[in-house]
């Protein structure tokens, strides 16, 4: 499957950057793409214009192809009695740096479900690739998209999940283990997570699925790449491998932490967002996450969790900060994008 994923994705090596919204950049795709693997973008929280201008960056920055990545997660359902309550929880925190928690929570963008100008915007520009994460659009959208020549991925956590992708008619499905930095693509996550670590999903999508397997979820360094390589995955996901890249947007306070001994610990949670992602562990994982309080939707919840984020950042504070990581973060190494992607081909190939 190797070699027909790459010549499909229109790369060199079986090496993507993971999308990262909030930190990947044209700069960032563009180098990884230009080495030789292929670049992402993670757009789920831009409008289409802001898209367009990425795309336009990054078209300016290199002629191969790159990726976007798109949310396709069930709307958010407004209700205002479990969004008091999760301000309310909130206050005491807020408090501490001597703001208040905002009087209302909004949907700070939408899922790409409901949001037919991105599609317009992607059938006119044709990106090489388009991923999704949190689940799967319609068919007249995966049928759209198909005919305009984009090449379409999605995440999956279980097996049903990629039955799910396959059944839809995707080109491939990108096996993303529990050992992931970010949010977990789960489908429904009010139906339960398997966990499912990332050697044992891709075995199992290997075995049960047609759809060339991209494999993702702790994967640091070429050794990584080659193990999931020999499971049978036709290319290994990577992103809290190029967090520390120049060429990321990740701010001076993510790029110290990721350095410290504090990237020894990372856990799941969903009180940041309202989903279950992975980061490096601080105060929303160990105070603000508490059983019992309703919490909204994602991504309302969102709203909330990035205003507490600013009003600790101003004091001076970043206990509050959504630093999504994975569990291979204390192997992140700080080097440029294309020499990063060059030493992650030189340790695979010396691994094979």
């Amino acid at each position: 499957m190797r070699q027909p994923l790459c010549q499909l994705l229109g790369i060199q090596y079986p090496i993507i950057q993971a999308p990262m919204a909030g930190v990947s950049t044209p700069q960032l795709a563009a180098a990884v793409s230009n080495a030789g693997g292929l670049g992402s973008l993670g757009v789920g929280a831009s409008t289409p214009a802001q898209v367009r201008e990425l795309i336009a960056a990054t078209r300016a920055l290199t002629d191969r192809p790159f990726n976007l990545n798109l949310f396709c997660h069930r709307p958010a359902q407004p209700d205002a009695t479990r969004e008091a309550a999760w301000l309310a929880h909130l206050e005491p925190f807020f408090a501490e740096f001597g703001a208040r928690p905002p009087a209302a929570l909004a949907e700070p963008y939408p899922s790409f479900l409901a949001d037919p100008a991105m599609l317009e915007l992607l059938l006119a520009e044709r990106p090489a690739v388009v991923s999704f994460h949190f689940g799967l659009p319609d068919a007249a959208t995966i049928r759209a998209l198909k005919a305009a020549g984009i090449v379409l991925l999605a995440s999956a956590t279980s097996l049903d999940e990629a039955r799910q992708v396959q059944a839809a008619g995707l080109d491939g499905v990108i096996a993303q283990g529990i050992e992931a930095g970010g949010h977990r693509g789960v489908f429904a996550p009010e139906q339960g997570d398997v966990g499912l670590g990332t050697l044992a999903l891709v075995r199992l999508l290997v075995h049960h699925v047609r759809l060339p397997v991209i494999a993702a979820g702790g994967i640091m360094d070429g050794a990584g790449i080659a193990a999931v390589l020999a499971l049978g995955a036709g290319a290994a996901q990577l992103g809290t491998a190029f967090i520390l890249c120049p060429e990321s947007s990740a701010n001076a306070a993510y790029r110290a932490a990721l350095q410290s001994p504090q990237a020894e610990h990372t856990a799941i949670t969903a009180a940041i967002s309202g989903r279950p992602a992975r980061g490096l562990v601080n105060r929303m994982h160990l105070e603000v996450d508490v059983p019992g309080v309703p919490r909204p939707d994602y991504p309302i919840a969102y709203a909330a969790g990035k205003a507490l984020h600013a009003a600790a950042s101003a004091r001076g504070c970043e206990d509050f900060a959504a630093y999504w990581a994975g569990q291979g973060a204390p192997l992140a190494r700080a080097l440029p994008a294309a020499e990063l992607l060059r030493l992650l081909v030189e340790e695979w190939q010396q691994a094979r």
